[in-house]
């Protein structure tokens, strides 16, 4: 049990480390169809086509439309070091990509360092390399999503789809 508390724990702190960007976004924002309520969602994008053999890079974005400050829980979201699998990913067979990075176990309800706030009418984004998560073969084509709205609290309905060239 406390392996698992100080894993939890050091993945808090190294999350600290990823560079996040903070994004004055208004006008991208107010482009986007946002639902009625909606208060904090996530976008995803990556490149149509991959051709580095070294990585192939998401950008993930959290916008907040909203006039308050609001809050995820960065867990199973590229804000931390890769410890989950939060990302389906399948290629055009329908074969899903095999996930070869951590899986922490966590406590609940995750600590208060692990949530991280976005200012009224701004986004933050990062960006990861899928390789280090994700066994992902040149010469196919990968569709994404992102499955966990449950623990982070972000909804990105959006999928991306990019082809992974020789």
């Amino acid at each position: 049990m406390l392996a698992v508390l100080i894993m939890a724990l050091a993945a808090c702190n190294q999350g600290n480390e990823k560079k996040k960007e903070v994004v004055s976004d208004t006008a991208a924002t107010n482009e986007m169809h946002v639902e009625e309520g909606m208060k904090i969602f996530a976008r995803m994008q990556a490149d149509k086509i991959a051709t580095s053999k070294d990585s192939v890079m998401l950008t993930f974005s959290v916008y907040n439309p909203t006039d308050s400050v609001q809050q995820f829980c960065k867990w199973h979201t590229p804000f931390e070091p890769l410890m989950s699998k939060y990302l389906d990913i399948k290629d055009e067979n329908g074969n899903e990509a095999s996930y070869k990075g951590a899986m922490a176990k966590r406590v609940s309800p995750p600590p208060a360092d692990s949530y991280v706030k976005v200012s009224p009418k701004e986004t933050l984004s990062t960006k990861t390399d899928l390789l280090l998560g994700y066994d992902l073969k040149q010469g196919h084509t990968y569709t994404l999503t992102y499955n966990s709205e449950n623990m982070s609290g972000l909804v990105a309905r959006d999928t991306v789809s990019f082809e992974y060239k020789k």
